[in-house]
């Protein structure tokens, strides 16, 4: 981004935007005549959200103002970008599946043009309710919030555009390791147990996940790079065994690849030494 004069930065948070979606006065129902494009979330990637931490993934975008508008003055207009799933006129006039930006600033390409950079805001604790349901995993789409305000602030117009792109919510997984006996002796066989579990965003807690292929990995000791041994897949409570003869010094793990409602997960690395 070509960084100009910092003119504003976006509201705080998504509760906040929220609110003022419930409670903004009644606008005049016209074009605003803003235009909102290249939008980028995420660097186009999926967005992972686990049980407790909010999420920011990353959004840019450009705001191009109509006449008698200036980038100079912030104050008389405002638009960003947000994502939501189901119907629009619902997720702006109540927040439900609704997720919009925790903040962005935006610099002055021109008297008309600024670039804006900032973030989007998930946080999956309850009183939130920004993903609620399982069901939150899924394809969630892009729209725009455009304002107008007079020079007194009170609102002139304001109307929602939907975009074409569309972002993927996946719901967070995470997979641990054990191999054992530590030391081996060679040729002896070394057990390599796990559990795949992944978030439930209804009861806010980690659960089994089972029937996943996942991916046993070793790093030969001296080497930077692991390398797929086998796969196997997960019982009905998410947990993972198998057995592998022991030849070289090394790190084992697990790697599971994801799916479109979860998101890929490896395990830390145990090493065994083999004697």
């Amino acid at each position: 981004m070509t960084t100009g004069r910092r003119t504003a930065t976006g509201v705080a948070l998504v509760g906040a935007l929220a609110l003022t979606l419930l409670n903004a006065p009644a606008a005049q129902a016209q074009d605003t005549g803003i235009k909102v494009t290249d939008i980028v979330i995420n660097k186009g990637k999926p967005i992972v959200v686990g049980t407790s931490k909010p999420v920011e993934p990353s959004i840019s975008f450009t705001i191009t103002l109509p006449s008698g508008y200036s980038t100079s003055d912030p104050f008389r207009y405002d638009a960003y970008p947000f994502i939501y799933r189901g119907v629009l006129k619902h997720a702006t006039s109540t927040g439900d599946n609704f997720i919009g930006p925790g903040g962005y600033t935006c610099y002055e390409q021109s008297d008309k043009v600024a670039e804006c950079e900032g973030s989007l805001y998930i946080d999956p604790h309850p009183s939130q309710e920004h993903v609620d349901s399982n069901s939150d995993a899924t394809t969630w789409k892009t729209a725009v919030a455009l304002r107008l305000f007079r020079a007194n602030g009170s609102l002139l117009a304001e109307e929602y555009e939907t975009r074409s792109l569309t972002v993927r919510l996946k719901r967070a997984a995470k997979v641990t390791v054990n191999a054992s006996p530590e030391p081996v002796v060679k040729g002896k066989k070394i057990t390599v147990t796990g559990k795949l579990t992944r978030a439930d965003w209804a009861t806010k807690k980690y659960g089994g996940y089972g029937g996943r292929s996942v991916s046993l990995q070793f790093r030969e000791t001296g080497t930077s790079s692991f390398v797929t041994v086998k796969k196997v897949t997960t019982s009905s409570t998410g947990a993972l065994k198998t057995t592998v003869t022991a030849s070289k010094d090394g790190t084992w793990r697990w790697a599971y690849g994801g799916n479109d409602t979860t998101g890929a997960t490896t395990s830390g690395g145990d090493h065994v030494d083999v004697r």
